[in-house]
Formats: C-alpha cells, structure tokens, sequence
C-alpha cells in the first residue's frame, strides 16, 4: 500500500497492491490502520460511456471521498472550491481503472466528479458523512474557468443529469469557506 500527495491539500493518491493469477485479482480497498478515517457510508454507481457524474460537493455537511473503479475506466477529478484555500479552483486529474488498485482520497472542501472512457465503469467511494440532498451542490463540469482538460473518443458525446447541465460555474456558486 502507498500513498502519495498531491499539489493540492489533503488531496492523495492510493495504490493498493493487487494479486493476480489464472483465476483473476485480489486487492483491499480500504484498510483503517492505513487511512484511518470515519467512513459512514458507501456508494456504488454504473455508467457508460460519456457519462459525466459532477462536479459535486456537500456545503454545510462536507463529504470527504475514498473513489475506486472497480471495473471500467473513468478520468477522476477533484476541484479545491474552499473560498480563502490558496488552492482555490485548482484541479487535481487522474485515471482510475479496474483491477490497478489505484484510487483517490478526496477531502472536504473539494468538489468531485468522474467521465466514464470505457464502455461501461463501475464506481465505489467511500465518504465520511451521509448524502443530504438538500445541502447537495455542484459546479459545472466544463466550467471555462477551471481548465478540465475532459478527453474523449471521438463521436461519443457527453451524458449528464438535467442536475449537472444546470449547475453553475466556480465563480457564482454557494461555496464552503475554508476551515482553519
């Protein structure tokens, strides 16, 4: 098991070790003794290709996010929408895939959201509070501002929830201030 930060804080990569053999591979997703935090719930999602799910953040309850690609593959994005971070607005990318290990910790304060690249992925993230719909936000995916560089093959066109169409972009959203 290792993990390794990244340029923006709290924000880490995981890597699991993983076992394979004929009969297909083993790897933990999650062990206390290596990240202890307190998790309350888990979440699964199944999308096809071009799905996009975010950018999404809870504003009074926040969530912090374990994310595994359990089967497929999806580019994973984790924005810092902490107003006074220094880091505010800046995005972390990377691939996650079935079957690697690889996963990313998400903390609160950050917005969250992934684009399904294979025919079909298969997400779990763990978070460390309860899904409140009411205190649920979002911030568009394809905010000019935040500079996602979303890729694609191409003719497959993007799939988003009337929700996500319609969020707003970075700079008119009701965002967490940050915690000191």
């Amino acid at each position: 098991m290792k993990k390794e930060s990244t340029d923006l804080p709290g924000l880490m990569t995981v890597s699991q070790d993983v076992y394979q053999d004929k009969r297909g591979y083993f790897h933990e997703t999650y062990r206390e003794s290596f990240l202890p935090f307190k998790w309350v719930q888990d979440n699964v999602s199944q999308s096809v290709k071009g799905v996009v799910r975010g950018l999404h953040y809870q504003l009074k309850r926040p969530q912090a996010k374990l994310v595994t690609c359990l089967f497929g593959r999806i580019i994973d994005v984790a924005v810092d929408v902490r107003r006074g971070s220094i880091c505010f607005g800046k995005y972390y990318q990377t691939i996650l895939a079935g079957g690697t290990g690889d996963q990313l910790f998400v903390p609160e304060g950050y917005a969250h959201g992934f684009l399904v690249t294979s025919s079909v992925a298969i997400v779990h993230y763990k978070c460390s509070d309860y899904y409140c719909h009411e205190d649920a936000r979002g911030i568009l995916w394809d905010d000019p501002a935040l500079g996602i560089p979303w890729e694609l093959m191409p003719g497959v066109k993007f799939c988003l929830s009337e929700t996500d169409a319609k969020n707003p972009p970075l700079k008119d959203a009701e965002l967490p201030e940050l915690k000191e």
